[in-house]
């Protein structure tokens, strides 16, 4: 080994201040970039942030079409926000029960998951309150009778059958399916049932329809989750048999630098004070600059993707083709994760309708010719032939891959199709049977 002291060149990548800003303005969305605009403001006083006066004069206004002194449905407009728990306890208020009662009801309440069913064992929650399996299911079943209908189970086929036993039709044969044969209906065992109930096929169906409308999670419709409101940052507008893109400025607000708190800084005697004006204007500096490359990057991604996807958009049959991130990275002279952070949470108005982008990027399927067709057509045209096809004669996995093969010219494999059947969420020929 040799000691000594020796000069090499090497190469390696520094991620500055700036940089790293960029690349988080970049991911975020208009909505969570107006939020870390107005952060920034708050730490910085030499930021000037101004809101859009278009967005100010079309909050509300682009929504109706009444004179001022008219009153419009959007004004009443509100979102719930009671919890589960809250929406019980206020039943729980107008109940007539004894004070210990209440009590270890208001402790199930609050033993309950969000979709409504309880978190715990039932044994254990008995144990907890001090009482007996029997007073417990006496308490638990005050509150199964509480809205919505089925909060309380213990699991799927109680919260089905609470369900049921409230419906104001009551349908006795589905009660004995869900509280027998449970598990071999949910794997199709129809005409087991329909032996064993000696009843039709035609009937046990009947209750599978029924059962669908039912909620297998009550609770959800009272999570607390705020409810996301999708702002489209870019528009693609035909214009003589060509896509324009542009940018909607006014989503996000403009921001400058305070030129009366940076005069105030600057001339002051204080060293201390000099310095934090330069640092705080050159975060300034940063963050407009940040700003000014996203919305650049955006558009560039924005008019690639608009190249590519023309055919889409202009025509009425028109089909999204293949494209991946890495062609219109290599086209615009970008990284894919620098593709791939300007599309995530990004929304385009188009002549298709409010799309994001990056649902623009599909996978390509090759037929026997050499040409390539994407897989999300496949899919609009798998779901459209099922939703047309006989109910009583569904169409296997394999008619499916012929009438591609026959009427698209795309050879794609049975294996495939079934994969793409469960991301669509479409059940094999056999589920799909109506008799």
């Amino acid at each position: 080994m040799q000691f000594g002291l020796f000069q090499q060149q090497t190469q390696s990548l520094v991620m500055t201040q700036e940089l790293r800003q960029a690349i988080h303005l970049l991911q975020y969305s208009a909505t969570e970039l107006s939020t870390f605009i107005q952060e920034q403001a708050l730490e910085n006083p030499l930021i000037e942030v101004k809101e859009s006066q278009k967005l100010e004069e079309t909050s509300y206004s682009s929504f109706r079409n009444v004179s001022e002194d008219q009153t419009s449905p959007i004004d009443y407009a509100h979102i719930d926000r009671t919890s589960l728990s809250d929406f019980l306890l206020n039943q729980l208020q107008d109940l007539r029960v004894s004070k210990k009662d209440r009590k270890n009801i208001t402790y199930f309440i609050y033993s309950l998951r969000e979709d409504g069913y309880l978190s715990r064992p039932f044994e254990e929650i008995c144990e907890e309150l001090q009482i007996s399996q029997r007073e417990g299911e006496n308490l638990l079943e005050t509150l199964q009778h509480f809205d919505p209908a089925g909060v309380g189970a213990r699991n799927l086929q109680e919260c089905l059958l609470l369900q049921l036993q409230r419906m104001d039709d009551p349908h006795y044969i589905a009660e004995q399916i869900v509280m027998f044969h449970m598990e071999a209906f949910a794997t199709r065992k129809w005409k087991e049932i329909s032996q064993q109930l000696n009843i039709q096929l035609a009937e046990v169906q009947e209750v599978n329809d029924l059962i669908k409308k039912l909620d297998p999670r009550p609770g959800t419709q009272y999570m607390s989750e705020p409810v996301q409101f999708v702002q489209p940052e870019i528009r693609i507008v035909p214009y003589e048999g060509d896509l324009l893109v542009h940018i909607e400025d006014d989503l996000i607000p403009s921001v400058g630098l305070n030129h009366h708190y940076e005069e105030l800084l600057r001339s002051a005697d204080d060293d201390e004070a000099s310095q934090y004006a330069k640092q705080k204007i050159q975060q300034v500096q940063w963050l407009m600059k940040s700003i000014q490359q996203r919305k650049q990057t955006i558009v560039k991604v924005g008019e690639a993707i608009a190249r590519h996807q023309k055919d889409y958009f202009l025509k009425k049959d028109g089909v999204l083709k293949p494209l991946t991130l890495k062609e219109i990275a290599d086209e615009i002279e970008v990284h894919e994760s620098t593709v791939s952070r300007a599309t995530t949470n990004k929304y385009a108005d188009t002549p298709r309708g409010i799309i994001e982008l990056k649902s623009l990027f599909t996978s390509a399927v090759q037929n026997g010719l050499g040409e390539s067709t994407s897989s999300r057509s496949i899919k609009e045209w798998m779901k459209e032939l099922i939703a047309a096809e006989n109910k009583q004669k569904p169409l296997s996995d394999a008619k499916i891959v012929s009438w591609l093969q026959s009427e698209k010219g795309t050879t794609v494999s049975r294996r495939a199709i079934a994969k793409y059947r469960d991301e669509l969420g479409i059940p094999s020929s056999s589920k799909r049977k109506r008799y």
